[in-house]
């Protein structure tokens, strides 16, 4: 077993235990789908973040990764991998194939890919998504990974049947929701610096049905890339 690996299993603050206890709390919140718990049990959060932060890893708030980014909060994560899970009660099938706007550290796309979905991954800062690329690669996942403005999403690789945006905008890009197949959903903070609501948005031909989530608070979607 390689190094890296190893350190998957973790020892005290990252252990597997200190992993668990946050699942419970997670559960105790309101987390129901067993499937997204099962993934995040098995997703290592401590090797996606700063070894100072690691002791940190398994709270239920978002930290800090450099370039003026976080890690989501873990409760976050989960309810918008669950939101994108949800059945809808027409009983459309569940998404495949998955596009994330915002890699960040690279922890969401791991936990979708724990799922066993397809996942897609754009990232606009350079230095996180070169750490995120090796972070997967060290951990086994197979997530496809772009450096791109994540508004225009990856229409060489659409229809998706979900959609990801983990980052804040004042609106959800016409040019996402052109990528987002029939049948697929679409979850993302909208709103300003002063309020957003987590939304899902649910495509039925040329019909876009919308729910608000509740209030969440994330760092804004910016335009452009940035470079080392």
């Amino acid at each position: 077993m390689s190094q890296y690996k190893s350190q998957a299993r973790g020892l005290g603050m990252t252990s597997q235990r200190a992993r668990d206890r946050l699942i419970e709390r997670l559960r105790e919140a309101g987390i129901r789908d067993e499937r997204v718990l099962l993934a995040m049990a098995s997703v290592p959060r401590h090797l996606f973040i700063d070894e100072a932060l690691a002791s940190r890893a398994y709270e239920d708030t978002a930290l800090p990764i450099g370039n003026g980014q976080t890690i989501s909060q873990p409760w976050v994560v989960a309810r918008m991998t669950e939101a994108l899970l949800e059945a809808p009660p027409e009983g459309l099938p569940l998404p495949r194939r998955v596009l994330e706007v915002g890699t960040g550290s690279g922890y969401q796309a791991a936990v979708l890919a724990a799922l066993g979905i397809e996942v897609f991954s754009i990232e606009r800062i350079d230095e996180l998504l070169r750490q995120a690329r090796r972070r997967l690669r060290r951990l086994g996942f197979n997530v496809r990974t772009r450096h791109d403005d994540g508004r225009v999403g990856w229409d060489e690789c659409a229809p998706f049947d979900g959609i990801i945006v983990t980052a804040g905008g004042a609106l959800v890009d016409p040019q996402l929701l052109a990528q987002l197949g029939d049948g697929g959903t679409l979850v993302a903070p909208v709103g300003s610096a002063s309020g957003q609501q987590l939304l899902r948005l649910r495509r039925q031909g040329e019909q876009m049905d919308q729910e608000s989530l509740g209030t969440v608070v994330f760092v804004p979607l910016l335009a452009g890339v940035v470079s080392a």
